[in-house]
């Protein structure tokens, strides 16, 4: 059914060209129309394009050339950064997004991925909600600040980047490794991470990401001398394999709650109704009831939050139908709680696998994120920002499942916390997917979020 265009604008989950619209807010449309139409790929994109797009834009807004740099390790791999400069009262300050994204085959799209579309409340192509959008954000705030004269009390850093979604040439890591001067702060607000959270139609929390999973692989691999498949023996690598895998999918790591879960919960408690609701706050006040560690332990979400987890990801064995495997193998994906580590993970796997013949493997060494509580000040500005926008909306911390480009600069020594403007449907994930993309008020309330967490978080010292 189709509604009056008067009346959609009533609609929080829609907007149309006949609702009222900010000259800010169309400015970050054009610019976000700009960067969905530059293809960023890692195969066929060019992310020098789109950074040197958005650096012709900062020029002509007046910032001096020395202040909007765009840095290439090797040719289509730009990486932008910016600098309004402050008083110079406290440290810099950087906001992180990431221009590339991932692929997108024409034939699984209704239409061009690389189409910047409006229809029925929404904007379509890739890259629209992971993180263009976002990109588009931090751009119309850093273009709306030297606009308006505004001088924070501390230099205010952007830079978009490129290879977050995968790619020879990741730029937050190679902008830290050797142009470390230029993206020195205090602590890094990181876009690509965060966000609002819609359910059933309603605004229900912002999220904070204040930590993220350490990313950990294990190879395992039994071998034996093989043989004829018309001679089976019981020592088959397969099934001694397989015996191994089936005790690890059986088992569960304990369950480890640290403060950004512990408040994620807390909070969470708070939001959601019913047993979800109670759950929730069941853990708070007790993590080892049985009852609600296995409802929620069934929520792959939930789950993941509470535990380090490690499940099997790739398999294979054998080389000839008719003959006895010398070899199997499989890997298996480990996501580590910040706060536990990954030597004794690898020793309960030995202890589950319980095979002597299982030989266990560590892949590549862990990107270890040293944690930090969360910073007061910096969840005191997201707060205040928040009920800004959006009043009496609960803010809560948050652990993210998976990975961000925050993890180098966490090693590095600067602190980072993701934080988005954009609010998405916690039921209708399309990142990544087919016809990726974002409520248009989403977006517009973005615009207005972003502007003012920076210009909040550029006058607190």
């Amino acid at each position: 059914m189709r509604f009056p265009a008067v009346f959609l604008c009533l609609l929080f989950i829609s907007t149309t060209p006949l609702c009222a619209q900010t000259a800010d807010q169309k400015l970050a449309r054009e610019i976000f129309k700009q960067l969905i139409e530059i293809n960023t790929t890692d195969s066929a994109g060019d992310n020098t394009r789109a950074a040197e797009a958005m650096a012709t834009r900062f020029r002509a807004a007046g910032y001096p050339a020395a202040d909007v740099q765009v840095l290439a390790p090797v040719a289509k791999k730009g990486n932008l950064v910016v600098r309004l400069r402050g008083t110079g009262s406290g440290r810099p300050i950087l906001f992180l997004g990431h221009l590339d994204v991932v692929e997108a085959r024409r034939a699984d799209w209704p239409w061009d991925p690389f189409e910047f579309r409006e229809q029925e409340g929404y904007f379509y192509g890739r890259g629209t909600s992971d993180m263009k959008g976002d990109d588009a954000t931090l751009v119309a705030a850093f273009l709306r600040m030297k606009r308006e004269k505004f001088q924070p009390e501390r230099d205010l850093i952007l830079a978009l980047t490129s290879d977050e979604e995968g790619g020879p040439a990741n730029g937050v890591d190679w902008l830290v490794k050797e142009h470390r001067p230029l993206i020195d702060a205090q602590f890094c607000v990181n876009t690509d991470a965060g966000g609002g959270h819609i359910k059933n139609g309603k605004h229900i929390y912002m999220a904070m990401q204040a930590a993220e999973k350490v990313f950990l692989s294990f190879k395992l691999e039994v071998t034996n001398s093989g043989g004829h498949s018309s001679l089976p023996r019981k020592d088959n690598a397969i099934y001694h394999l397989a015996d191994g895998l089936s005790r690890l999918g059986k088992f569960d790591f304990p369950v480890h709650l640290f403060d950004v879960t512990r408040a994620a919960f807390e909070r969470g408690a708070n939001v959601y109704r019913g047993q979800l609701g109670a759950d929730l706050k069941t853990m708070v006040q007790n993590p080892a009831d049985a009852a609600a560690v296995g409802r929620l332990s069934a929520i792959p979400f939930y789950n993941a939050q509470m535990r380090t987890t490690c499940v099997a990801t790739m398999l294979s064995g054998g080389h000839a139908e008719n003959a006895l495997p010398a070899v199997a193998s499989a890997v298996v994906n480990c996501r580590l709680l910040p706060v536990d580590k990954p030597g004794d993970i690898e020793r309960t796997l030995r202890e589950v696998l319980a095979d002597p013949q299982i030989k266990l493997t560590e892949m590549a060494e862990p990107v270890i994120t040293p944690y930090k509580p969360i910073d007061p000040q910096v969840m005191a500005a997201v707060t205040a920002s928040t009920a800004k926008i959006w009043p009496g909306l609960p803010v809560i911390p948050a652990m993210d499942t998976g990975a961000s480009d925050g993890i180098f600069l966490i090693r590095a020594g600067i602190p980072t916390y993701g934080v988005s403007g954009m609010f998405g449907d916690e039921d209708d994930v399309r990142a990544h997917g087919r016809s990726e993309r974002v409520l248009v008020k989403s977006f517009d309330d973005a615009v207005d979020f972003i502007y003012d967490l920076v210009t909040r978080l550029g006058r607190t010292n």
